[in-house]
C-alpha cells in the first residue's frame, strides 16, 4: 500500500472517531427550547368607553321611578272588516261583454260594473211572453164561462174551473216577471246583456272577471265577479304568544302604529281572541278592530300594536335627550368616574309626557346618566 493511501485512511478513521465521541457527549435537544416564542395578546380597549378632558361640562341626572300599565308589543297587518265586505255575484250566467270598474276603484251603490250576455235572459223573458199569453187566454175563458153560467148553459163547477185556470195563469205570470226582475231585465225593453250593479259603496279589493270571461255561478270558476269592502272601519290581525294570552281580554284598548306613518297612533279595541293556536309558532290570532279616518290604513299594511293590560308595572324613566338612538339600538351614558362614561345599551320603551323616555330594561331607578347623550357621542367622535 502506498504512503498517500495510508495517510487519506488514517485521516478517515480520526474523523470518525472525533464524530463518534462529540455525539456520545452531547445533551439530548428540548422540542421547548427549538420552538418560537409565545404570542403576548395585548386586549383592545373597551369600544364602549369614553373619556373626555372636561367631564363637570356634561350634565348628569337620575334614573326615576315611573308607574305604567302592563303592555305587550305585537305585530300585525290590516284587513278588510268581513262583515263590511260585499260579494258581486252575477245571476245570469253567460260571457263578460265589458267591465266599468277596477280593482281598487272606488264605487258607489248603484254603479254599472260589468255586462253580461246572457241566454238566461232570452229564455226568461221567453217564459215570461208565454205566460202572458197563457194568462190573457185563461181570462177569454174565466169571462165566457160566466156569461154561460148566467144563462144557465154550463154548471158553477165549470166557472169554479175556469177561475182556477185564471189564478194559475196568473202566478205564472208573476213568477216570470220576478225572474226578470232578478235578471236586472225591464219586461217593457229586453236586451241581450245583463247589467250588473254595485249593491254597496266601498273599495274593490277583488276581481275575478275581465272582458270576454265567463260571469255567473254556472260557468265562472268563481261566482264572486268583485269583492267590495267599505274600509272605514278595519281588522288589524295580529299574533299573540301564549304565554301573553293570560293579559290579553276583549274589549281591551290597543295602541295602533302603522310603518308607513310612524307618527300616528290609532287606538282599537280587541273584538276576538283566536280559540286555536298555530303549532308552529304557539301563537293566536288577535283581531283588533279600529276606525280608518280617510282611508288611511290600507289592506296588507304592517302595522305594531301595543296591547295595554290592567296590571300596573314599575319601569324607569329618563329625560328623552338621554337615549342616544344607534344602529337601531337604545344607548344611555353613565360616569364611572376619572373622567370617564361608560355606554350601555338599554331597551326603551313609550314616549312619556314632559319630554321623558321609558326605558324597560338596561337601567336601575337612581343611576346617574348623561342628560344630553348626543352632545357626549359626538365630543368623543372628534
Amino acid at each position: 500500500m502506498s504512503s498517500i493511501s495510508f495517510r487519506h485512511l488514517a485521516t478517515l478513521l480520526l474523523c470518525f472517531g472525533v464524530c463518534l465521541l462529540s455525539g456520545c457527549n452531547a445533551k439530548p435537544s428540548d422540542p421547548k427550547s427549538e420552538a418560537p416564542p409565545t404570542a403576548v395578546v395585548q386586549p383592545d380597549a373597551d369600544p364602549n368607553l369614553v373619556h373626555v378632558d372636561h367631564p363637570d361640562q356634561f350634565t348628569l341626572v337620575a334614573a326615576t321611578d315611573y308607574a305604567a300599565a302592563s303592555a305587550i308589543q305585537v305585530t300585525g297587518t290590516v284587513n278588510p272588516d268581513i262583515s263590511r265586505t260585499i260579494p258581486v255575484i252575477s245571476i245570469a250566467s253567460g260571457r263578460v261583454v265589458e267591465v266599468h270598474a277596477r280593482i281598487g276603484d272606488y264605487v258607489k251603490k248603484g254603479q254599472l260594473l260589468m255586462d253580461v250576455q246572457s241566454t238566461d235572459v232570452s229564455g226568461a223573458f221567453n217564459s215570461y211572453l208565454k205566460a202572458v199569453n197563457d194568462e190573457r187566454l185563461a181570462k177569454v175563458q174565466l169571462d165566457r164561462a160566466k156569461i154561460l153560467n148566467d144563462k144557465g148553459a154550463i154548471p158553477n163547477s165549470q166557472v169554479e174551473i175556469a177561475q182556477n185556470a185564471e189564478d194559475d195563469a196568473k202566478a205564472a205570470l208573476t213568477a216570470s216577471e220576478e225572474q226578470l226582475r232578478v235578471l236586472g231585465v225591464d219586461k217593457d225593453h229586453p236586451a241581450a246583456t245583463v247589467k250588473v250593479y254595485a249593491p254597496a259603496s266601498g273599495f274593490i279589493i277583488a276581481q275575478n272577471v275581465t272582458n270576454a270571461a265567463a260571469a255567473g255561478v254556472t260557468f265562472a270558476g268563481s261566482s264572486n265577479a268583485f269583492t267590495i269592502a267599505d274600509l272605514s272601519h278595519v281588522w288589524i290581525i295580529c299574533d299573540v304568544y301564549e304565554n301573553d294570552l293570560p293579559t290579553v281580554h276583549l274589549g281591551q284598548k290597543a295602541d295602533i302604529r302603522l310603518n308607513a306613518y310612524p307618527d300616528r297612533v290609532l287606538t282599537g279595541i280587541i273584538s276576538d281572541i283566536g280559540a286555536v293556536l298555530d303549532p308552529q309558532i304557539r301563537t293566536a290570532k288577535v283581531r283588533i278592530q279600529v276606525e280608518n279616518p280617510d282611508t288611511l290604513m290600507r289592506i296588507g299594511m304592517f302595522a305594531t300594536v301595543t296591547i295595554h293590560g290592567r296590571n300596573s308595572q314599575t319601569h324607569v324613566q329618563v329625560p328623552a335627550t338621554a337615549v342616544l338612538h344607534l344602529h337601531d339600538r337604545d344607548w344611555i351614558y353613565t360616569p364611572v368616574g376619572d373622567g370617564k362614561f361608560r355606554r350601555v345599551l338599554v331597551h326603551g320603551g313609550a314616549s312619556l309626557p314632559g319630554n321623558m323616555q321609558e326605558i324597560i330594561s338596561g337601567l336601575n331607578a337612581g343611576q346617574q346618566v348623561v342628560t344630553n347623550a348626543l352632545a357626549l357621542q359626538n365630543t368623543a367622535d372628534q
